[in-house]
């Protein structure tokens, strides 16, 4: 499923208390609706929803204030992390374009990282050892940072690693390739993403939030969750963020429906040469047993392998924010493609168990 989240680190311990969230009844013999019960039921996620073109499930509610029913695949989510797949879709299509070279020096690009000998290709698979950065942000500030700022905070710290001779997930690789993408492509990394993936696919619904945004535009389910500016009051709604801050690591609105499309439009080969796309997922690291990643996946180009219970693997990322978690991707072998998404964190023990057991759920199911 994916990666680290983008509040501080210290938030990841934290195990969100509070009363468990009406679920749905039990359908016992759909394997994705058990899945999604037992978040509920069991983990206290107020709401959770699988959608997978066809049909959409859910458990629980959108409010648990009012009571409201669970929205559905048309219902606005922040991405988190998943992001990173469509950062990383960007800066490969400017190299197709020869504006980008793989290999080159991060900073050829990024004058900040000029004595640093890390390249675009490390930063895309996480290989480049630069510590998190968002485990160093006062949340607590008034004024928004500035990308040069969280670089810089990053940047004050000693490498994980020398670059290359290992695996770390950091935000910080994607925060880079944004200035990347506003170095080469004439324009900066949001309106370059609007211009080459979401009009060609069409996904109207997806969008980055404005400087100051903090509410979801249209429909949405509330969050539930930590908020990293006020730790010590517990679960609390978290629905309002500073979207825009999260950036080209974590930043982008969209929807179930709109997500699938773009896993569909990406390995469908709408939107890069087949080249690039095999690049992706070909160039990639064994991942397994790291982070939130099960024995079997591999980390490629913003995107990542995670193996099925009934063969194959299906490519997606993930994304986890503390006021939500969505999971999913495109299987091989025409399996299909999912988006899972819950309404608070659920990137640890059984709820991270449960949240990808509905992705496998569905993308192992038979399809009819």
């Amino acid at each position: 499923m994916h990666h680290r989240r983008l509040a501080a680190a210290s938030l990841l311990t934290v195990i969100l208390a509070g009363a468990l969230a009406p679920a749905a009844a039990a359908h016992h013999d759909d394997p994705v609706q058990r899945q999604l019960d037992r978040l509920v039921d069991r983990d206290g996620v107020p709401g959770a929803l699988a959608f997978d073109g066809r049909v959409t499930r859910t458990a629980g509610v959108a409010d648990l204030e009012s009571g409201r029913p669970m929205v559905d695949e048309k219902g606005r989510i922040r991405i988190a992390s998943n992001t990173k797949a469509f950062t990383a879709a960007a800066v490969m299509r400017l190299v197709a374009d020869g504006r980008i070279r793989l290999d080159a020096s991060a900073g050829t690009y990024v004058p900040q990282l000029a004595n640093r000998p890390v390249t675009v290709r490390q930063l895309l698979k996480q290989t480049s050892g630069l510590p998190e950065y968002t485990a160093l942000v006062d949340w607590n500030q008034e004024q928004p940072g500035t990308d040069e700022g969280y670089l810089a905070l990053a940047l004050g710290e000693e490498p994980v690693f020398e670059p290359g001779t290992d695996w770390g997930y950091s935000n910080t690789n994607y925060l880079v390739l944004g200035m990347v993408i506003d170095k080469t492509s004439g324009t900066d990394f949001r309106t370059y993403v609007e211009r080459t993936i979401l009009r060609p696919l069409g996904l109207n619904d997806t969008y980055w939030p404005a400087p100051g945004e903090l509410t979801l535009r249209g429909p949405h389910a509330r969050n539930y969750g930590v908020h990293p500016a006020r730790p010590g009051a517990g679960r609390v709604d978290v629905t309002e963020l500073p979207g825009y801050e999260f950036g080209a690591s974590g930043g982008l609105v969209s929807t179930p429906e709109d997500l699938n499309a773009f896993w569909n439009g990406l390995f469908g080969g709408r939107l890069l040469p087949g080249w690039a796309v095999r690049l992706m997922t070909r160039d990639s690291t064994d991942v397994g047993g790291r982070d939130v990643y099960p024995t079997g996946s591999r980390y490629g180009y913003g995107v990542a392998a995670i193996p099925l219970s009934c063969g194959g693997v299906y490519w997606g990322h993930g994304g986890d924010l503390p006021g939500d978690s969505v999971g999913g991707g495109r299987a091989t072998s025409g399996r299909g493609t999912v988006t899972v998404y819950s309404t608070t964190w659920a990137a640890e023990g059984a709820s991270l168990r449960h949240l990808q057991g509905a992705v496998d759920a569905a993308l192992c199911a038979e399809r009819r």
